[in-house]
């Protein structure tokens, strides 16, 4: 017959403690696997208790013997597997980081079940409490490093001392998760061959991470090939022209297509060796010499000249105005927005987009905010353009990363049905009835 304990019983008598885990009352069994002085044997018959209630206390009870926490570990209830989780990551810093006693290896395994958890919960509290500890275990950081969740993945690969060279590079050359490899650009001290390694994917985005990492070690030759890249790549180019060290080639050539506020930025550090600052200068003069200074500037028509000064010059027409009057011209073209996207000059291919798509410029402006795929892809085809170009605008006016960029459909065709598009704009009040 089932015993019911009252509720008076002391959980730290065995005795009592016997009684109260056969009660019927959850609540009292409850009481037992909290407990901090009960005995291991009844913790672990515990383990296999009906009531979750109790099966999580007994998760966050350090008394709990580690042979029941590795059946927790498998627990059909999530709130239980993540008590054990945040208990048995407090245990973590403990472990040696040679000779593992039967309790230590039991424990490891406790974190190599719970970093392959189905809940991304339980294996997000372990990548936290783990990603910055020396000596937690390599399988379960390399576990989490490659998981398919960017809030696992993510704190680890940025931070965790565990994960070596060759562990980094063979997770870039797999294809993680977007947003993954933007986290490793960000860890401190990337090495060249990581670096190198980012450098080559196709994820803007990390690029651009990297080049914003001064710890990060990149070598000339990969940052000449970043260069090559970044006429196309607009949120490259701030934090190249920001990179440490740079070298008087590299200098040269970013001055001739940065936008002119950038040039400024170039102009006035004060790291260039003696050769980068003539190589500075000549492109400047060259830029200058044929009016390629002055137009592309952020915040007003202000022009640089080979000295280095900033000289205001008459306001030149707003974008907003601008665009209206290339539209009556009948010059409001693909080719010349391409072109204005090519130089950095924004604000036209904003106010270009709107002029020819019928849409306020405050919503093409909330658009282009929301980073979305489709609904900038939307917006292009809306005004009439190409979805080569809807592609050029997804990475470098809404800066987009490529993998999450749309691509065409047989290689010219927009990849939405034209009611889906309707829908995105709609989303944003735009009236889709003359679409």
């Amino acid at each position: 017959m089932t015993v019911r304990s009252p509720t008076s019983l002391d959980p730290g008598d065995y005795e009592a403690a016997k009684a109260m885990v056969r009660s019927t009352d959850p609540e009292v069994r409850r009481r037992v696997a909290e407990h901090p002085e009960v005995r291991p044997e009844l913790l672990y018959f515990l383990a296999a208790d009906a009531a979750a209630e109790v099966r999580r206390a007994l998760a966050t009870n350090d008394r709990t013997p580690r042979q029941a926490d590795l059946i927790l570990a498998r627990d059909a209830e999530e709130a239980v597997r993540g008590a054990l989780a945040r208990k048995i990551t407090r245990l973590a810093p403990d472990l040696p980081a040679d000779q593992l006693s039967q309790i230590e290896r039991m424990t490891v395994e406790c974190l190599e079940t719970l970093a392959r958890d189905q809940a991304g919960e339980v294996r997000c509290i372990l990548a936290e409490a783990l990603k910055d500890l020396p000596n937690a275990p390599h399988a379960v950081i390399n576990a989490l490093a490659r998981d398919v969740e960017l809030q696992v993945c993510g704190p680890v690969l940025r931070h965790s001392p565990i994960l070596t060279e060759e562990d980094l590079l063979d997770i870039i050359l797999t294809g993680p998760v977007a947003g993954a490899l933007s986290a490793i650009a960000n860890r401190r001290d990337v090495s060249a061959s990581v670096a190198d390694a980012i450098a080559r994917s196709d994820d803007e985005a990390a690029v651009a991470e990297l080049l914003a990492n001064p710890s990060a070690q990149i070598r000339e030759e990969t940052l000449d090939r970043i260069i090559d890249d970044a006429p196309r790549h607009e949120p490259w180019h701030s934090p190249l022209v920001r990179r440490p060290r740079l070298p008087a080639g590299a200098v040269a050539r970013l001055a001739s297509f940065v936008a002119d506020n950038l040039l400024k930025v170039l102009q006035e550090r004060s790291d260039l060796d003696p050769a980068a600052a003539r190589h500075l200068a000549e492109v400047v003069r060259e830029r200058v010499g044929r009016g390629g200074v002055g137009n592309g500037r952020a915040g007003g028509p202000v022009d640089l000249w080979a000295d280095g000064e900033a000289r205001a010059e008459t306001p030149e027409e707003r974008p907003a105005d601008r665009a209206a009057r290339l539209f009556k011209e009948g010059k409001l073209t693909e080719s010349l927005l391409d072109g204005a996207l090519a130089d950095g000059d924004r604000g036209l291919v904003m106010a270009g987009l709107a002029e020819l798509s019928g849409i306020p410029l405050a919503t093409v402006d909330r658009i282009i905010a929301t980073h979305a795929p489709r609904a900038v892809t939307a917006l292009v085809w809306r005004a009439g353009l190409s979805m080569r170009f809807a592609r050029q605008v997804q990475l470098r006016l809404a800066q987009i990363p490529p993998k999450s960029a749309l691509n065409a459909r047989d290689g010219v065709h927009y990849p939405m049905p034209d009611d889906e598009m309707r829908w995105q704009l709609e989303f944003f009040g735009v009236d889709t009835t003359t679409s």
